[in-house]
């Protein structure tokens, strides 16, 4: 991983033209597999999405970081274009908008076959385990030994190509802010990312989930928010608020996920869709309401200077 990192400019030579391939083949594998050769009967729900469905699958896709990964991978993909030449602004962001509207394609195609694989294979596996525990009983019985080979190298290759784009962006971003060069900072990623790769999945997850929660609200409004930019006199008047107060709400959703859940006042398990996890939704809306509110009345900014 760090190897390929050190040569962003070559990204589409070692990711696009090789790695990328391979992972889609397999991943197509795999979900062909899961819709055509069922593990067994669709079982019932668990408890927890029996009576929630939406909103626990929803703050269970903080898990999923594409928010977060779309978010930090439009620079990777910008660089790669202007690498084999493209320089105008406009065909850079019309590719980049290909490759998001492509890669929202295949993920959606992807989840499906997620979703069906997930729901037969409750005679395999226990339904409290993780995805990884899920998919290595499902291809062991499908394809038997070579079942696993196929998912080690599926893992392998998903995980390389998504950990080279991530550590990419991540180093190329820092480089702008903190004196360290590209390559010093892809040797400190990458060094981080070995200790943590081995705390395990479950581990992991535990870790990741009250800081996900914190820090997916506003990113969420931060993407939905500027498909409507256009609509303001001044955007920030109305995006930076909703962010902030998504970000406050955020951090209290976070904390109730967290093992010092308990510190938390009285108050906060009162708030509109605490339960559900998604109490920084109503505050962020009722927010961008007051500051559209604001702009509307605040009008569009105008500078002058005298001659």
């Amino acid at each position: 991983m760090i190897l390929v990192s050190l040569y962003p400019g070559k990204l589409l030579d070692t990711v696009g033209n090789f790695l990328a391939p391979l992972k889609i083949i397999a991943l197509i594998i795999l979900s062909v597999a899961a819709i055509i050769w069922p593990a067994g009967p669709i079982s019932d729900a668990m408890d927890a999405y029996q009576n929630a469905a939406f909103s626990n699958g929803f703050v269970n896709g903080y898990l999923t970081m594409d928010t977060l990964g779309a978010m930090v991978f439009g620079i990777v993909i910008v660089n790669a274009a202007r690498s084999r030449g493209v320089k105008e602004a406009r065909l850079l962001t019309r590719y980049t908008v290909w490759a998001g509207l492509m890669a929202g394609v295949g993920l959606t195609l992807l989840y499906l076959a997620l979703f069906r694989l997930g729901s037969d294979s409750a005679t395999l596996v226990d339904q409290s385990a993780n995805g990884a525990a899920i998919l290595h009983a499902y291809v062991q019985h499908t394809f038997g030994g070579a079942g696993s080979l196929l998912l080690a190298a599926l893992i392998f290759i998903a995980c390389l190509v998504t950990a080279v784009g991530l550590t990419c962006a991540c180093a190329e971003f820092f480089a702008q802010y903190v004196p360290l060069s590209y390559r010093t900072l892809v040797f400190i990623l990458g060094g981080f990312s070995m200790v943590v790769s081995n705390l395990g999945l479950s581990h992991l997850i535990q870790i990741s989930i009250p800081v996900l929660t914190a820090i997916y609200p506003p990113c969420i409004a931060l993407v939905v928010l500027s498909f409507t930019r256009s609509w303001w006199h001044n955007s920030s008047r109305v995006i930076a608020p909703a962010m902030f107060i998504s970000l406050v709400f955020g951090i209290l959703d976070g904390i109730k996920a967290s093992a010092i859940g308990d510190i938390l006042p009285a108050w906060t398990q009162r708030l509109p869709l605490a339960e559900q996890g998604l109490a920084w939704l109503m505050p962020t809306v009722v927010m961008v309401v007051l500051a559209i509110i604001w702009d509307r009345a605040a009008g569009r900014q105008v500078t002058s200077s005298a001659h």
